[in-house]
């Protein structure tokens, strides 16, 4: 009896000392956590974050009311209305995007001949109220103005895929 509860210890013993190796070991490893909110980890060219309406660089919003973000959104969470303007051309008068209904599947940014509605790289957009995450055109273009430097760099890197 007694030498089945010292073989017993000695394999308690042996593992203890297995798992404080392992332990230590991993101690002195590089570490593959982040600090989040004070650490961001590194976004892909092609992450869907936050919608977005671009500009040209002269100022005039890229938006050319086509509608086709509105007509291929599986989620139809988009809605746009235009109005023909003096020159001939079509803008919005309403570009909205419920972001609730939003699946960030990316068809809106496939579908824009123009490239202008995009899904920049902000993911840190929660809210407190559902209407805040109603965006309207104003909202969508501040947002583009926002994150128009990353927005390009992105689209340029990947001008191969599209």
């Amino acid at each position: 009896m007694q030498i089945i509860d010292r073989s017993a210890k000695t394999l308690l013993l042996t593992e203890l000392v297995r798992g404080l190796a392992i332990t230590f070991s991993y101690m002195l490893k590089k570490k593959v956590t982040i600090n989040y909110p004070y650490e961001k980890g590194p976004i892909g060219p092609r992450f869907r974050g936050e919608h977005a309406l671009r500009r040209y660089s002269t100022g005039e919003e890229r938006c050319i009311a086509c509608k086709l973000c509105e007509a291929v959104c599986p989620a139809q969470a988009i809605t746009i209305e235009a109005s023909p303007r003096a020159d001939g051309s079509r803008r919005t008068t309403r570009y909205d995007i419920d972001m609730t209904k939003c699946i960030y599947c990316g068809f809106c940014q496939e579908a824009c001949p123009v490239d202008a509605i995009v899904e920049g790289p902000n993911f840190e957009f929660s809210t407190e109220t559902h209407e805040e995450l109603l965006y309207d055109k104003e909202k969508l273009l501040e947002n583009g103005d926002r994150w128009e430097s990353e927005i390009s760099i992105n689209l340029s890197s990947e001008f191969l895929y599209r």
